[in-house]
């Protein structure tokens, strides 16, 4: 008999209409955690992904927000704290692809649009979210799915990997700020993984497999590749760790003398 891992919590997932957002809100769902699913355009994704929630067991939730602005974080929490009275697990997913442009060429709105997305909206739901676990005593999981532009970096993508390089410092700072109180913050940095934002490499078998013979490992990974590892933290098999990037990349980053992008 499997042990469920989360029977009783609930889970907050932005960005959780597709790729690795869905597969972590799946994930958690059979794990039995119920789950609050964020989407900013593409609803039908969301209820595709609130069918698989509920088919695994678990009740969810449907909120369409723009996650990097402070009101609608605001309005976030508010309904889905007044749906499930209390939130658990937060998982940082929402986030764009860089502008892939050299910095004189990169305009200052579509810096900002990166940063805006992938840093602002992880700092506001965690602001959130931490004000409302120290209501209720202390206690939470926080992850952070960054990338391993985090400590890679690559020409062209100057507001990606510092929108991620940002999100290293703010969770070492957090985890220390909160490890007192029960709340562990966690990054998950990918490679390449076959989702929506890396739709090229799943449309295109030739450069696919260009791209994996950087990879130590030959493959790309799978969207539950990330939610397996995501499912351990949010777990009380993780308790004792914070402050920490979890890479998930088959070696890329090892790799990366040697060509890794």
């Amino acid at each position: 008999m499997i042990t469920k891992r989360l029977i009783g919590k609930t889970a907050l997932v932005t960005g959780a209409e597709s790729g690795i957002g869905e597969a972590i809100a799946i994930e958690f769902a059979l794990n039995g955690a119920n789950v609050v699913i964020t989407y900013l355009n593409d609803e039908t994704g969301a209820q595709n992904t609130l069918l698989k929630v509920k088919q695994a067991g678990s009740d969810g939730f449907i909120i369409q927000a723009d996650v990097s602005k402070e009101q609608n974080v605001d309005f976030l929490f508010a309904k889905a704290i007044e749906q499930f009275s209390h939130i658990d697990i937060l998982v940082n997913c929402a986030g764009v692809r860089s502008a892939d442009k050299y910095i004189h060429e990169l305009s200052f709105q579509e810096f900002e649009h990166t940063v805006r997305t992938n840093l602002f909206s992880t700092f506001l739901c965690c602001r959130n979210f931490v004000k409302h676990r120290l209501q209720q005593g202390g206690y939470g999981r926080i992850i952070n799915i960054t990338s391993i532009h985090e400590e890679i970096v690559s020409p062209g993508k100057t507001d990606y990997c510092a929108s991620k390089s940002a999100i290293r410092g703010l969770c070492r700072s957090l985890a220390m700020e909160l490890a007192d109180r029960q709340i562990t913050v966690n990054n998950i940095a990918p490679g390449m993984i076959l989702t929506p934002m890396n739709q090229l490499a799943i449309d295109d078998l030739v450069y696919r497999k260009n791209l994996e013979e950087r990879i130590p490992a030959k493959v790309s990974g799978t969207p539950l590749d990330v939610a397996k590892v995501a499912l351990f933290l949010a777990s009380d098999d993780a308790t004792y760790i914070t402050g920490t990037t979890q890479v998930v990349d088959g070696g890329l980053s090892l790799n990366r003398a040697q060509g890794a992008r």
